[in-house]
């Protein structure tokens, strides 16, 4: 009983202690969000006029970082303002959150059709899963937007530019630690063409009102 009290009150602790949020700023190749980064190929650090980003050419382009900034989450808002670049893949997956041993996952991938790109954002623990992906909500390349990924505990829904894409029924156990990668899936698959500036892990259901806004003058001329 008393082993049973204490391992309660020990993942108590765990969970007081994980930040209600983390803000990432991608301003730099050696930490993001105080986690060191691992590097692959050549992604440049990049001046916008809101500030600097990462920017990914497509091909073998990617950051990896040994933690899942959303483990232990019961209830999440996951936020990035990115920019999708032309000439990319069809299928591109960007942002990747992974626990460790398992295949229980949460991605934010993007296809292109038709010269614009759609938001795919994906959600797996244990045997329950759900895709969200419309294909008639088209978006231009070459420009910055925000999406999102919320789940209040029954239903996970996802955004861009905080317009409702998709929403479905789901049930998330809460992931455990894992690793992180940006610019490509954790297995080095479908490399992203385009630039990440800024991410957001909240652990509860934000309403749109509260999301990050897009900085008024990210999609101005880039800084030289």
């Amino acid at each position: 009983m008393k082993f049973a009290l204490a391992a309660i009150a020990f993942a108590a602790l765990l969970w007081c202690a994980a930040p209600a949020a983390e803000l990432w700023k991608f301003d730099s190749l050696t930490t993001i969000g105080g986690h060191p980064v691992t590097v692959e190929g050549h992604p440049q650090l990049i001046s916008t006029p809101a500030g600097k980003a990462i920017q990914f050419g497509g091909v073998a382009d990617a950051l990896f970082l040994n933690v899942h900034p959303l483990a232990g989450a019961e209830t999440f808002t996951w936020e990035v303002i990115f920019r999708p670049d032309v000439d990319g893949a069809p299928e591109q997956r960007f942002f990747h959150l992974q626990e460790e041993g398992t295949d229980t996952r949460m991605l934010f991938e993007i296809r292109v059709v038709d010269g614009k790109w759609c938001l795919d954002s994906f959600a797996l623990a244990g045997s329950e899963s759900l895709p969200l992906l419309n294909r008639e909500k088209l978006h231009p390349l070459g420009v910055w937007h925000h999406a999102a990924a919320v789940y209040d505990g029954r239903e996970f829904r996802n955004y861009v530019n905080g317009q409702l894409e998709g929403a479905g029924p789901l049930h998330l156990i809460p992931q455990k630690a894992g690793r992180t990668s940006v610019g490509t899936r954790i297995n080095r698959k479908d490399y992203f063409k385009g630039a990440v500036f800024e991410a957001r892990m909240t652990r509860s259901a934000l309403p749109v009102s509260q999301f990050l806004k897009l900085p008024n003058q990210i999609n101005g001329p880039e800084k030289r």
